[in-house]
């Protein structure tokens, strides 16, 4: 079993930032053979991708944070990282970690952390 918990969302004017966090633990685990990533979702809309880190730390973005937010993980803490610049209310939202690896079937998700941006 693996265990992802969330922190440091909180409300913010726009324009701000905010650094998300998402600490990673459970009895048989290797964090840096998995692919982390940050999602996001609001009411009525589908979970989007925000950003993502594989095990070799490849990174990759949605067009809309390109530029404005930067994922890293550091393995020695077991914990990847989402830094939020530039912040718009349309980032509003819940976040998510994700930790996936297909080749051992893992598909993880933490309880999410409210990130709300005030214009």
């Amino acid at each position: 079993q693996v265990q992802l918990v969330e922190s440091g969302g909180g409300l913010v004017q726009a324009g701000g930032s905010l650094t998300l966090s998402c600490a990673a633990s459970g009895t048989i685990f290797i964090f840096t053979m998995h692919d982390m990533s940050w999602y996001r979702q609001t009411p009525g809309k589908q979970r989007e991708l925000v950003a993502g880190i594989t095990s070799g730390a490849k990174t990759t973005y949605a067009d809309s944070v390109k530029g404005r937010f930067t994922i890293s993980r550091d393995n020695a803490k077991k914990t990847v990282y989402l830094l939020m610049n530039s912040l718009k209310p349309e980032d509003t939202a819940v976040y998510y970690c994700n930790l996936k690896n297909d080749d051992m079937g893992y598909n993880y998700w933490g309880q999410g952390t409210q990130v709300t941006v005030s214009s």
